[in-house]
């Protein structure tokens, strides 16, 4: 159900969906406009999705403790297609996400920068809040580690 590629191994095809996802969600539905999405750390990353009728209908980055602002290896731009949601399709991205981390990075703890509002299914995995909520893009977020 869920592909695990570094960037060096994902196919045009495969960066061209992943693009449109990212841009689709984060440029066009949340408005994101303030910073790009696209930076040098995608070349070092792991990226997870999903697909139907070779489209993405899940996504998220596993970025490497190395190449982390974090001192963990981290998860970021976690999302859903907007016709796939509400069915769990983001708690099986993140586990599969988690037991990547910990099975093929062999790492225990990760960090992220929570959406204020989808905290609680990052909770219902074990992550922990860590800060207080602050303004990232001008949503609120949250940073949480497991």
């Amino acid at each position: 159900m869920f592909i695990i590629k570094h960037f060096e191994d994902l196919s045009v095809d495969e960066f061209f969906e992943i693009a449109k996802a990212r841009y689709e969600i984060f440029a066009c539905e949340q408005k994101i406009t303030q910073e790009n999405d696209f930076d040098d750390i995608d070349k070092n990353c792991y990226h997870i999705f999903s697909l139907d009728n070779n489209t993405i209908i899940s996504y998220a980055r596993i970025i490497p403790k190395q190449y982390s602002s974090y001192e963990d290896t981290s998860i970021g731009r976690v999302l859903v297609n907007k016709n796939y949601r509400r069915n769990g399709l983001a708690k099986k991205l993140m586990l599969k996400s988690i037991e990547f981390i910990n099975n093929n990075l062999n790492e225990e703890h990760i960090t992220l920068s929570a959406q204020y509002y989808i905290k609680d299914l990052y909770k219902s995995l074990g992550f922990k809040e860590i800060s207080d909520v602050y303004d990232e893009v001008g949503i609120p977020h949250v940073k949480m580690r497991l």
